[in-house]
């Protein structure tokens, strides 16, 4: 597994990835199979599954996430980092395209996290921390884009965030329609 997995784990989540090497891949395996586990079976996937695709054993699982709810935790932080690296990198683009594409990174985020989401505590303080930093890294963007002109000064990114959400929720027949409805939201935050 890549480095970005070392940076998906920030210090306010209170996870602590391991210092030696050895832990740390064992670490960065087990939250890549837990993600491809979940994603295949929802967060009822089976542990000693997870465990095999990361060819670890059960002990090792365990040593690293006490519950499957800290496991699950693990995951959706890593997907919340990668969704704010998102927004750093957009950051380069002029104003409407940077807010563009981060709204297309952040659709495709909740459309395959919503099993993680529906299974997590959403008022606790990992979670609390990951909703604040989702939106840390989507205002800046509206912010730069309402001052652009391109996007109306009535909306937040709370509004923004809600209203994607909703159509990340959303299943398409296929892939055309929902390019399609992306692009009625998206044209519902411009300046008329």
């Amino acid at each position: 597994m890549s480095q970005q997995t070392a940076e998906a784990l920030p210090s306010w989540t209170g996870i602590q990835r391991p210092q030696r090497a050895d832990a740390r891949r064992n670490f960065d395996a087990l939250i890549a199979a837990a993600r491809a586990a979940f994603a295949e079976h929802g967060t009822g996937a089976s542990l000693e599954d997870i465990a095999r695709r990361a060819e670890v054993g059960i002990g090792t699982l365990y040593r690293n996430f006490a519950t499957r709810d800290a496991l699950i935790e693990a995951v959706y932080v890593a997907e919340v980092e990668q969704l704010v690296a998102a927004a750093d990198e957009a950051a380069s683009l002029g104003p409407w395209p940077a807010l563009e594409s981060w709204v297309h990174r952040f659709i495709a985020y909740v459309g395959t996290k919503r099993v993680l989401i529906e299974s997590l505590n959403r008022e606790s303080d990992v979670l609390v921390s990951c909703r604040n930093a989702m939106f840390d890294a989507g205002a800046p963007l509206l912010r730069r884009a309402q001052e652009d002109g391109a996007v109306r000064d009535d909306v937040s990114i709370d509004d923004v965030v809600r209203l994607l959400s909703g159509v990340a929720g959303v299943a398409f027949p296929d892939e055309e329609q929902r390019m399609r409805v992306i692009g009625l939201a998206l044209d519902g935050l411009r300046t008329r």
